[in-house]
């Protein structure tokens, strides 16, 4: 009921513990806090907040648009409905080396279990389209070293993502993870790897967990579970899956009552009353106030 009952340094520990557990971690992406707790319910191992996601949710594109004050805002709203730990898309860190710092500490405060931070040029794109361009490795370098200095509590996670691979090739993707490690990073996001031996050199190249994207309509094929696990991923994350089936389903409803006057050949797939009461524990918070769940809740119609 409320919000969740573990505390953000749990939250920390526990994604740690499953980083370093020898098993791969599913993440799929909330678009709101209450597919976070839908996410914790169906039992996966974390949530993951994309960028992308609270972007196109305030109706932006991918492209840097977003503040901090908004990610850290929206994120933690998402981050406090779920027992689970929630890793959160910063993308370049909002600005120059001390701004990164900052953005560390908000969203510490904001109760996330650790961020990544990406190596591409303000203004950004999505990782899994063409024409992004990268920064040098010290700028690159220095984002994460800013990060790793400002985290207060030692288990926040620092993960930094690099998008060079697109622009340089596999190589220049194997030397820029090496030297993020080096920089501080906690573990690598490799972003739009094109086939299974692309992650297994990225693997071979650093001792530290490596991400996995699965994105629709992306550059990476949608890999099982056990594919990623098998060339050493530690973690793989569903960012927009979420949304797009949810806008989508939305477009379809939108477009039958416009046709036909009426929502009636949706009803069947739609989340239930009795069902939406569940999932935001209505009957919990009559502890409170018996008057709050002093009635009947409807069946499927």
């Amino acid at each position: 009921m409320l919000y969740s009952n573990v505390t953000p340094e749990q939250k920390r520990v526990k994604l740690r513990e499953l980083l370093n557990s020898g098993t791969i971690a599913q993440f799929p992406g909330a678009f709101n806090p209450l597919s976070a707790r839908l996410i914790e319910e169906k039992g996966f191992a974390g949530v993951y907040i994309s960028g992308a996601v609270l972007a196109n949710d305030l109706g932006l594109p991918d492209i840097g648009l977003t503040t901090l004050t908004e990610v850290a805002t929206r994120a933690g709203q998402i981050a406090r409905m779920t027992d689970l730990p929630s890793l959160v898309d910063a993308d370049t860190g909002f600005g120059e080396p001390m701004n990164v710092a900052r953005t560390v500490q908000e969203l510490e405060n904001a109760g996330l279990a650790g961020l990544h931070i990406e190596d591409q040029f303000n203004p950004k794109r999505c990782g899994h389209l063409d024409g992004k361009n990268v920064v040098d490795i010290d700028t690159a370098t220095k984002r994460i070293r800013a990060a790793a200095d400002a985290r207060r509590d030692p288990n926040f996670l620092i993960m930094a993502r690099t998008d060079i691979r697109a622009v340089e090739g596999l190589d220049a993707a194997k030397d820029r993870a090496r030297a993020l490690v080096d920089a501080g990073a906690d573990a690598i996001f490799p972003e739009a790897m094109r086939d299974l031996s692309e992650f297994q050199a990225i693997r071979d190249a650093v001792d530290v967990p490596i991400l996995a994207n699965m994105t629709e309509f992306g550059k990476s094929d949608l890999f099982t579970v056990d594919q990623l696990q098998g060339v050493g991923v530690n973690m793989v994350i569903y960012p927009v899956t979420l949304l797009r089936i949810a806008m989508g389903a939305a477009e379809r409803t939108l477009e039958s009552i416009k046709a036909a006057g009426t929502q009636e050949a949706h009803v069947d797939n739609m989340l239930t009353r009795a069902r939406l009461y569940e999932l935001v524990d209505y009957e919990a918070y009559n502890q409170f106030d018996t008057g709050v769940f002093n009635f009947q809740v409807p069946g499927v119609r």
